[in-house]
């Protein structure tokens, strides 16, 4: 039995769903690209900016992410030595400031917002998290994670933790893994409601003898309870999906469901050879010069897809892409396209009186020799996934379910014509009838009119839903 308790349960996923009896469709829906949040401008900054992240601090957005060139000077080479970690904040998700810091030195000056640099750790990515967990001392409030490759042993690469007791100030600390490849934006966070920290890092499987390139890129999963003594990494699970490269992982709890876990790993697709399609694709002379320093940096594209999960380890992925390189431009359509960074916020509508709208964040640029871009990107409030029916009326059937009292709310949208029924019954054959429900809110309450929701509580129960021309993306009984 599925107890739902006054949880909000959004249709990512067929939990809640009885397929048997189900007409409706999952549709994944894209995010709307609306302006520059940051223009990597800054000198010590590049086109090379990427692994944002972000995170929530009493008021306050912190961002943060890598800065760099993607080419040597001469442009003979791909390097990441010299690799910075930079700061930006913001209040509103929608204004960002680089703060002067005065913590790395630049050229000469410390007026900059580099809080880590290579005097501490040649850096290939790192991410930041908040540990709420109660047993932490203040001096080790805020995590960071970072590939760290140890000249003690041979370059050993190892993931190590990162302490602050600021968010800005950050020590580099204890070992969490040395088993994985650790070559791109690795995850950790602590989940309050499992009670234990929770690890995604870049892994390869199906390497031939000694080159990892020929192997398929992938996601594996650690969890500790300190955030000392970790498990061994796991393959995260898809069940009967298609295996395919994954880049980046950005898991997080869904800021408006903390049970569901959901990521946007940007998929690796390198095409063999040079094509007829690679001659009009756009920016093929960059393409053809990156290309002298290795092959894979003027064939591979990439792009985003969604993914989410309830245990951590089993994911339910769309392979459809959440997000595309988008109409070419000259600078698009390049490996390194389509990276969000981790984190969502909750900004103010564009129109007066509408819902508010998550955003996320994605760059342009890249390899470009020209500053990065940081754009802002806004979708529905649990957009990401709906219950679909067109014109012809479709049926939602859910499992039987338990929930505690209080309102049905609904976050749904319709068409003019368009609308939903919804019957909920009782394993005991009692029944409610909602009125015809048609408009676009994230939060309508539902009303029956032939009986009281409150004596359905802590009952099992079935709903059920007709729906024309609609999009139903999450319930809540609260």
């Amino acid at each position: 039995m599925i107890n739902i308790s006054s949880k909000r349960e959004c249709f990512f996923d067929d939990y809640l769903i009885d397929n048997a009896k189900t007409t409706a469709e999952f549709r994944l829906h894209e995010p709307t690209r609306r302006h520059i949040a940051i223009s990597h401008d800054a000198p010590w900054e590049g086109d090379g900016c990427n692994y944002h992240n972000i995170l929530h601090d009493n008021g306050i957005y912190r961002m943060y992410y890598l800065a760099w060139q993607m080419f040597s000077p001469d442009k003979k080479d791909h390097t990441t030595n010299g690799i910075r970690v930079c700061y930006a904040e913001s209040r509103d998700g929608i204004t960002w400031t680089k703060p002067a810091l005065g913590i790395c030195e630049w050229e000469g000056s410390r007026e900059n917002n580099i809080i880590l640099d290579k005097n501490t750790n040649n850096f290939d990515n790192f991410m930041v998290f908040r540990d709420d967990n109660p047993a932490v001392p203040a001096s080790e409030k805020y995590k960071g994670v970072g590939k760290y490759n140890n000249p003690q042993f041979g370059q050993r690469i190892e993931l190590r933790m990162f302490t602050s007791p600021d968010g800005l100030h950050f020590t580099m600390g204890d070992i969490i893994t040395t088993k994985g490849y650790m070559d791109s934006l690795n995850v950790v966070f602590w989940d309050e409601l499992a009670g234990i920290y929770r690890g995604y890092i870049r892994g390869f499987h199906n390497i031939i003898g000694n080159d990892w390139n020929a192997g398929i890129r992938d996601i594996r999963y650690i969890w500790s309870e300190d955030g000392k003594k970790w498990s061994d990494p796991e393959l995260i699970c898809f069940g009967d999906s298609e295996d395919y490269p994954l880049y980046t992982n950005c898991v997080s709890p869904y800021v408006r469901a903390p049970h569901m876990y959901i990521g946007f790993p940007s998929r690796y697709v390198e095409r063999p050879e040079w094509s007829g399609s690679f001659e009009q694709l756009c920016g093929k002379e960059k393409r053809l010069e990156r290309m002298k320093i290795h092959k894979r940096y003027g064939l591979a594209v990439t792009d985003c897809v969604f993914m989410v999960s309830r245990d951590g380890l089993n994911f339910t992925r769309y392979d459809e892409a959440f997000m595309r390189p988008g109409r070419e431009n000259g600078s698009n359509w390049v490996y390194g396209d389509c990276f969000p960074a981790r984190g969502l916020i909750e900004t103010p509508p564009l129109i007066e009186g509408e819902p508010p709208e998550l955003s996320l964040y994605s760059y342009d640029n890249h390899w470009m020799n020209v500053p990065a871009q940081l754009w802002r990107y806004t979708i529905r409030c649990d957009g990401f996934v709906s219950l679909h029916a067109g014109y012809t009326e479709k049926v939602i059937t859910t499992k039987p379910f338990t929930f505690t009292s209080g309102e049905m709310r609904i976050n749904f949208s319709t068409s003019a014509r368009g609308y939903i029924y919804f019957t909920l019954r009782s394993s005991t054959g009692e029944s409610l009838e909602s009125c015809e429900i048609f408009g676009d809110s994230i939060d309508r309450v539902i009303t029956f009119d032939n009986g009281e929701l409150a004596k359905f509580a802590d009952k099992e129960v079935v709903l059920t839903a007709r729906m024309r021309d609609a999009d139903l993306y999450s319930i809540r009984f609260a």
